[in-house]
C-alpha cells in the first residue's frame, strides 16, 4: 500500500530520535546535547592532558578507562583528551563537552564541573566497562557530541536510614558510586534513631557498646515473615552477633570507617550531611544515658518515645560534646537535628521545665522545642555549622537562619511559610520522595512528574526551594539488595527531575532501558520494569489466553503454578498460555544477571457476566461519606456518617484532608459501563481501600501502607452496576485513585459520566 510522503518522513524522525536515546542514554540528560558524526575512540596509544587542578578528575576517567582497555593512559603537554578550565562558565557544577572523531575536550570551571563532565562520558561508554578493575578490551568508542550542561537544583540529595536497619561501608560506597554516576550531590546519613545509634562518639561510649545493639524488634519479625515468600526479605546476617547469651541485631562506624566514607564521597564530589536526631528519636541514646530523659528513663507515648529533657543543662551538655565530636568528622557545611515527631507529654509534667518556660516567656511545649532548636543552632554556627531540621521547626517559630527540610505532605503550607520567611528550604514529601514506599508501576512516573517549588511561591520566593531529596527509612529493608530494589531506578528519575529539570518521559524511559546493562555490571538488584498484561485478581467467563510482552528484550519470564516463588529454575512461560480454569500463578521476570522482577501473583477464577440493574432519578457524580477518628481497617467503618457529600469521581476532595488526622469514607453510587466486557481496575491508596462492584470485592488494598497500586478484574454486562469504595487513612498525606483497562486497552481515569448516585 502506498505511504504519504509525510508519513514516511514522520517514522524516519521517530525512529532517529529513538536512536538518538538509545546513542546517548545519559541519565540526567544535559541541558543542550547536539549530535554529530561518528565517534571517538580511545586505545592504549591515546593520551591524556589535564591540568593539576583537574588530577583527581582525571584519575577518575582514568579508572574507567582502565576498567575498558586495562592501561593507564600516557598523560602528556599534548594530547587528544583534554581537561580544561573554562572560567567563562558561571557554575560550580558546569560543564562543557565537546567530543569529535579526534578529541574529547573536557572544560569546567571547577573541579566539580569537571567531575560531572567525566560521568557523563562514562554512561557514553558501553557497560562492559563497569564491573571490572582491569579490562581487556581493544578500544572504547563514545559517541561524536557538543554538550553544554549543568544543574538546575543546587540540592540534588538522597537519604538513608542507617538506624533502623544497618548497612556497611562496602554499601556506603556502593551508594556513593550511583549517586555520582546520576550527578546527584548530597548524601544525608540518619545516623542515630530509637533502633540504634550508629557512629562512635568517644566521650560517651556506651552510645555504641549499648545503644547500636539491639534484640529482634517488631520490624525485624516483620521483615522475617515477609521473608518466607520473598527472600529479599531476609535479614543480614552479617549483622547478627551473639552476646551474653542473646542473639543482637546492630553495628555502627568508627568514626576512623566514617572518615574514609567521607574521603571517598569528597573524591566523587558528594557532601555528606550527619543527622543526629534530637529530641526525639532518642531511645538508643537514652537507654543509655538515663539521665537524658526528663523522666530518667525511656519509653514509648500514644505515638512516639520518651524524649531527651530541654530543662537540663546535663542535655546541653550531652548534646554539645556530641555535636562537636561530629562537627569535627564531618566537613559538610550542614548538620541535621532532626527534631521531628517529639512525643512532649513528659516535658509538661515535669517541674524544671515549667521553670525554664517561665525564665524564658515560653507559653507552650512547641515554644520549648524551639528553644531548644534554637540553642542548638547557635552551637552549630559557633562550629561554623548551619543547622538543618525537619519541617516541625516551623511550629513554635523558626530561626531566620534554618534551613528547612520539608516532609509532611499534608502540611503543604509548611515549605510555602518557610520561603516566604527567607528560610532556604529542601523539598522532601513523603509522595513522592519516600522511597521506602513499596514501588509500583506508577513509582517511576510519579517521581519523574515531582515539580519542587510549590506553585504559591512568587519566582523570587522560588529561589528558597535549593532542591530536593528521597528518603529511604529502612523499618522494612533489612539488607543491602532489598535497598537497591527500593531506590533503583526511581532515584534515576529524581536525578533528571533535579538536573536537567525538563520533562521528556518517554525519552526519559527509553535511556532507562539502556542503563539496566550497565547496573547489572555494577551488581545493583534495581527493580525491573513492570510486567504488564494481567490484573492480581483476574476472572474469565470463557477460554482466556494470556500474552506478556517483555519488556526487557533479554527478560526470560519464569513461573510456578504450586504456590512457590520463582526462581531462576522455573520453568518459563510460554507465549499464548492458556488459563486451564481457577488457579494461582506466579510470575517473575528476570535479567542474564539474575536480577528478579516483583513477585507477581496472578488469580484466576471463572464468572459469568452480571447484568444491570434497573434504577431511575440518578444524578451524575458519588455519594461520599465521611467519618472521623482511626480505622485501621476498611471492615471496621461505623454504620452512620459525620458526614456527607456529594463528589464527581472517586477522588477525595482536598478539603477533607482533616489536617492530617485519621478518618474513613466511603462512596457509593452506580458505574454505567459502556459495552459488556471484562473491565480492569487498579486502585491507588495510602493508606488502605476496596473496590467493590455488584457487592463483589473487586480489589483488596486494605490495611495501613504508603501509596500502593493493587488491581483486580470483574465481568459486567452493558449498563449500570452498584460501586463502592471504602477508604481509611491513619494519619498523614493520603492518596486515592481509581482507574481502568478493558480489552488489554491504556489504563486511564473513569470518566465521570458514568458515574451516577441517588438524588
Amino acid at each position: 500500500m502506498f505511504k504519504p510522503l509525510w508519513s514516511m518522513v514522520l517514522c524516519v524522525l521517530l525512529h532517529s530520535a529513538v536512536n538518538a536515546q538509545e546513542r546517548y542514554g545519559i541519565i540526567p540528560y544535559p541541558q543542550q546535547l547536539v549530535p554529530q558524526q561518528g565517534e571517538f575512540v580511545i586505545t592504549a596509544n591515546t593520551k591524556l592532558v589535564a591540568p593539576a587542578m583537574f588530577r583527581n578528575e582525571a584519575a577518575q576517567l582514568q579508572a574507567l578507562i582502565t576498567q575498558g582497555i586495562g592501561r593507564v593512559l600516557p598523560v602528556a603537554a599534548k594530547g587528544s583528551i583534554v581537561f580544561r578550565q573554562d572560567n567563562q562558565l558561571e557554575g560550580e557544577e558546569d560543564y562543557k563537552l565537546n567530543i569529535s572523531t579526534t578529541q574529547v575536550l573536557i572544560s569546567a570551571k571547577t573541579a566539580t564541573g569537571a567531575f560531572r563532565a567525566v560521568e557523563t562520558i562514562r554512561q557514553l561508554m558501553p557497560p562492559s566497562i563497569e564491573g571490572v578493575k582491569t579490562g581487556k578490551q581493544t578500544k572504547i568508542s563514545i559517541p561524536a557530541a557538543d554538550i553544554t550542561d549543568h544543574p538546575v537544583y543546587a540540592w540534588r540529595g538522597m537519604h538513608l536510614d542507617v538506624s533502623r536497619h544497618f548497612f556497611s561501608v562496602s554499601y556506603l560506597k556502593k551508594f556513593i558510586d550511583l549517586l555520582a554516576l546520576y550527578k546527584m550531590n548530597k548524601l544525608h546519613l540518619h545516623l542515630t534513631d530509637d533502633q540504634g545509634w550508629r557512629i562512635e562518639i568517644k566521650k560517651y561510649p556506651l552510645l555504641t557498646q549499648q545503644g547500636a545493639w539491639r534484640e529482634f524488634n517488631n520490624q525485624d519479625s516483620i521483615c522475617m515473615e515477609k521473608a518466607k515468600t520473598n527472600p529479599d526479605m531476609e535479614m543480614d546476617k552479617s549483622h547478627i552477633i551473639h552476646r551474653n547469651g542473646k542473639t543482637l541485631y546492630g553495628g555502627f562506624y568508627t568514626q576512623v570507617q566514617m572518615k574514609d566514607v567521607i574521603a571517598y564521597a569528597a573524591a566523587r564530589h558528594i557532601e555528606i550531611i550527619p543527622e543526629i536526631d534530637m529530641p526525639g528519636h532518642m531511645m538508643a541514646a537514652i537507654n543509655a544515658y538515663p539521665y537524658l530523659s526528663c523522666t530518667g528513663g525511656t519509653s514509648w507515648g500514644k505515638f512516639f518515645t520518651t524524649p531527651i529533657c530541654p530543662c537540663k543543662e546535663t542535655t546541653f551538655t550531652f548534646a554539645e560534646d556530641v555535636f562537636t565530636e561530629i562537627a569535627a568528622l564531618f566537613p559538610s557545611q550542614y548538620i541535621h537535628l532532626g527534631a521531628d515527631e517529639v512525643e512532649k507529654s513528659s516535658w509538661k509534667t515535669f517541674p524544671g521545665c515549667e521553670e525554664v518556660m517561665k525564665a524564658n516567656n515560653l507559653q507552650t511545649v512547641e515554644e520549648l522545642q524551639s528553644y531548644f532548636v534554637k540553642r542548638m543552632e547557635k552551637f552549630f554556627n559557633s562550629k561554623g555549622k548551619k543547622l538543618i531540621g525537619w519541617d516541625e521547626i516551623l511550629e513554635g517559630g523558626i530561626s531566620p537562619t534554618a534551613v528547612l527540610m520539608y516532609w509532611r505532605s499534608w502540611v503543604p503550607d509548611a515549605p510555602i511559610k518557610a520561603a516566604k520567611n527567607g528560610n532556604y528550604v529542601i523539598m522532601t514529601p513523603g509522595n513522592p520522595l519516600y522511597f521506602d514506599g513499596i514501588p509500583d508501576r506508577n513509582s517511576v512516573s510519579n517521581v519523574y512528574h515531582f515539580e519542587p517549588v510549590p506553585k504559591a511561591l512568587t519566582a523570587d520566593e522560588a529561589k528558597y526551594i535549593i532542591g530536593a531529596q528521597a528518603n529511604i527509612w529502612t523499618e522494612w529493608i533489612p539488607n543491602e539488595k532489598r535497598a537497591d530494589f527500593m531506590f533503583m531506578p526511581r532515584m534515576t528519575a529524581l536525578a533528571e527531575v533535579l538536573w536537567t529539570h525538563r520533562s521528556d518521559y518517554d525519552g526519559y524511559l527509553q535511556r532507562l532501558n539502556t542503563q539496566y546493562k550497565r547496573l547489572d555490571r555494577l551488581n545493583v538488584h534495581y527493580r525491573m520494569p513492570d510486567l504488564e498484561g494481567f490484573t492480581e485478581d483476574n476472572v474469565f467467563v470463557d477460554k482466556t489466553v494470556l500474552n506478556i510482552a517483555k519488556p526487557m528484550a533479554d527478560m526470560t519470564i519464569r513461573y510456578t503454578t504450586d504456590g512457590t516463588a520463582p526462581n531462576v529454575h522455573s520453568a518459563e512461560f510460554p507465549a499464548n498460555y492458556i488459563i486451564p480454569g481457577t488457579v494461582s500463578i506466579k510470575l517473575a521476570g528476570f535479567s542474564p544477571s539474575g536480577n528478579r522482577s516483583d513477585i507477581y501473583t496472578l488469580n484466576y477464577r471463572k464468572q459469568s457476566y452480571f447484568k444491570p440493574v434497573d434504577v431511575s432519578g440518578l444524578q451524575q457524580g458519588l455519594r461520599l461519606d465521611y467519618y472521623y477518628g482511626e480505622y485501621k481497617s476498611v471492615t471496621k467503618l461505623k454504620e452512620k456518617a459525620d458526614s456527607v457529600i456529594h463528589v464527581h469521581n472517586a477522588i477525595m476532595p482536598d478539603s477533607l484532608g482533616h489536617g492530617g488526622q485519621s478518618f474513613g469514607a466511603k462512596i457509593t453510587g452506580y458505574i454505567d459501563v459502556p459495552s459488556t466486557a471484562i473491565y480492569s481496575f487498579f486502585l491507588t491508596a495510602d493508606d488502605g481501600a476496596n473496590l467493590y462492584i455488584e457487592n463483589e470485592k473487586v480489589i483488596d488494598n486494605d490495611g495501613w501502607h504508603a501509596p500502593l497500586q493493587k488491581s483486580g478484574q470483574i465481568a459486567l454486562q452493558k449498563g449500570l452496576h452498584p460501586f463502592e469504595i471504602k477508604f481509611v487513612e491513619g494519619g498523614g498525606g493520603y492518596t486515592l485513585k481509581l482507574e481502568y483497562r478493558v480489552n488489554g486497552g491504556k489504563i486511564q481515569p473513569i470518566p465521570d459520566e458514568w458515574l451516577q448516585s441517588v438524588k
